[in-house]
């Protein structure tokens, strides 16, 4: 492994402690059948399919398990760099702005920094996937059915992520020889996600200009 890449998956630098899968657990062997796909160099768009026999939920709660990770890494990366001062508005350029609402403190969306946002939204991730109500950890135990639209709501504001990594901080992510991998993570985020249509189109169009050549 590179020296950068060693920097992307440094313990130190992960934004939020990684949600891991119990040993022996079916969630578990999905994750590795994942992992091994992947490491295989399989074509992105077929390493993202369902694979023949599995059900469907599994494969998506595994994998925004992994996103959820995966993100946090890159994001830890350069957090250091993604300030009050240098993101005053959580953003992806000049025509994109996220605000933030939640069913507490922010009741109605409200304009903050890149860092509360992001803050904001893993500790509101966290709280989804480590509930059992929504992510069920026993075999047996059915998805609710709330459950699709709550991963969409996931996946959509992890997509966010992105977009602020790409259009502000991306520099820093170069500057540490880092983007293939970044690159890589979102290709593999983009495919899954249109495999089982969880983002809707409209939604993407912020890195379609950076990414429309790399994913067709």
């Amino acid at each position: 492994m590179s020296h950068a890449l060693k920097q992307v998956f440094n313990k130190d630098k992960t934004f939020r402690p990684k949600r891991k899968f119990e040993p022996g657990t079916q969630r578990f062997e999905l994750h590795k059948k994942a992992q091994a796909s992947l490491n295989a160099g399989l074509d992105l768009k077929v390493a993202v399919q369902l694979p023949p026999g599995e059900e469907q939920n599994d494969w998506v709660a595994v994998h925004v398990v992994d996103f959820f990770n995966r993100i946090n890494l890159i994001y830890g990366t350069i957090s250091d760099y993604c300030t009050e001062q240098s993101c005053p508005v959580m953003s992806g350029g000049p025509k994109y702005e996220y605000r933030w609402q939640d069913e507490h403190k922010y009741r109605k969306p409200t304009a903050l920094s890149a860092p509360q946002y992001m803050n904001l939204l893993m500790d509101w991730i966290e709280v989804q996937i480590n509930n059992e109500d929504i992510f069920p950890t026993n075999v047996g135990t059915p998805f609710p059915k709330n459950f699709l639209p709550v991963v969409k709501k996931i996946l959509s504001r992890l997509f966010r992520v992105f977009v602020h990594v790409y259009i502000h901080h991306f520099d820093r992510i170069t500057q540490m020889g880092s983007e293939a991998h970044v690159n890589t993570c979102y290709k593999h985020f983009y495919y899954f996600v249109k495999e089982f249509n969880l983002i809707d189109t409209k939604e993407l169009e912020p890195l379609v200009s950076v990414w429309w050549a790399q994913v067709q």
